[in-house]
């Protein structure tokens, strides 16, 4: 099994795994998404803008994984895994457009890196891998959408060439509290 390894990484014990490698660990005994769900249980406990509102079931995110990998394997997606001294650290994930009229279009859908792991340059392996994936795949626009609060991720995404192309004012509602949701792009064609 190789192991990619980015320059954006910035500790020797990081492992990027591509898609088929994460299916390894994945179907052997449900490793992979046993991570996944500890990481986004971690992260919307503590309010990361991720889509939850309350962390979400083990079975969930196990769904949510054979979704992607099935996906992946028809070519329609790309799924990448952090590993932090073997220790599951981040994943993410893109999917292209269902609709024949935007099937060289992807979204960037999830990507999250646990708590204990940012900082260290693993949203931006992972991002950066991502979109090299998508590249390979032939995606033409890579498009994502983040909370306005996420300033963080915001940063990074536009470090690595996304550009803002729209935003609904106070549009996510958590509580009485509102945010809005600011959507991005990445155009392959141009870089």
């Amino acid at each position: 099994m190789t192991r990619n390894t980015t320059p954006a990484a910035t500790s020797a014990d990081l492992v990027i795994l591509d898609t088929a490698e994460v299916a390894e660990r994945a179907g052997a005994d449900g490793e992979f998404a046993a991570g996944a769900h500890r990481i986004l249980a971690e992260l919307v406990a503590a309010g990361a803008a991720l889509g939850w509102l309350e962390p979400p079931s083990a079975a969930e995110v196990a769904d949510l994984v054979e979704e992607v990998l099935t996906r992946s394997r028809a070519g329609d997606g790309a799924l990448r895994a952090a590993y932090l001294g073997g220790r599951p650290a981040g994943f993410g994930y893109w999917l292209r457009h269902r609709r024949p009229t935007h099937r060289p279009h992807a979204d960037l859908e999830k990507l999250a890196v646990s708590s204990a792991a940012q900082g260290r340059g693993i949203g931006r392996a992972l991002t950066a891998a991502l979109i090299a994936d998508a590249r390979v795949a032939g995606i033409e626009v890579l498009t994502l959408d983040a909370r306005g609060d996420n300033a963080d991720a915001l940063r990074l995404y536009a470090s690595l060439g996304f550009t803002e192309y729209g935003r609904l004012p106070d549009y996510v509602a958590v509580g009485e509290r509102r945010y809005d949701k600011v959507f991005a792009m990445l155009d392959l064609r141009r870089s």
